[in-house]
């Protein structure tokens, strides 16, 4: 086993909020830590490599495997399912590798009620205005004025669920946004059910005191 467990790093946002920019940010200081792969029972799209871009699964299989408890999470989205296999991801955190989770609120409290919920670290980001949440939906030119129009209801349900999140960043300044998630992250690192092998050293400790006693 790895000198300390990885993270469940769960990040969840209104569209438009920074998420996927800090996103970027946070890999970028440290490169390891890694996307976690969904599985889907959807077909793969012409490029999609089984294993890299998703899990394909038959629905089969996957219903199975929520029945069994193999998914930290699951839904269902425009007649496909998608989850997050706990095989992988408890394989990782067991080598010390902290495993990103781009959800949202119900997924994420999936997660937090399941077997690795005591290696997870979740934080909502905040917008700093309803009408700034706007602005950035529009300037970033990705999204015609219905789906705008739909991602603005939508993202009140979001906000609502923030108080059930470890830690809550309003995004009002990227860089100091930035800074305080990789401090988060750290921080979390550092919690001693991360660090398995402080008992074998505080034990080593105990040993050299008796021997000098």
């Amino acid at each position: 086993m790895s000198q300390r467990r990885g993270l469940l790093i769960i990040l969840s946002s209104p569209s438009g909020a920074g998420k996927s920019t800090l996103t970027r940010r946070l890999r970028d200081w440290d490169p390891t830590i890694r996307f976690s792969v969904s599985a889907t029972t959807r077909d793969p799209r012409p490029g999609e490599v089984d294993g890299q871009d998703y899990h394909f699964l038959t629905e089969e299989k996957f219903k199975r495997d929520v029945a069994d408890g193999e998914m930290l999470e699951h839904a269902h989205v425009f007649g496909n399912f998608y989850g997050s296999p706990k095989g992988p991801v408890q394989a990782a955190i067991d080598n010390g590798q902290d495993v990103l989770f781009d959800i949202d609120w119900q997924g994420a409290e999936q997660i937090r009620n399941s077997a690795l919920a005591a290696h997870t670290l979740s934080i909502f980001i905040l917008p700093p205005s309803i009408k700034e949440l706007h602005r950035r939906l529009v300037t970033r030119d990705q999204d015609s004025a219905e789906v705008i129009a739909k991602r603005m209801q939508k993202s009140w349900d979001e906000i609502s669920h923030w108080g059930s999140y470890d830690y809550v960043l309003i995004n009002d300044d990227l860089d100091n946004t930035a800074q305080d998630l990789k401090t988060i992250v750290q921080a979390t690192r550092l919690r001693r059910l991360q660090q398995p092998a402080l008992v074998e050293h505080v034990r080593n400790l105990q040993s050299e005191f008796e021997d000098i006693s």
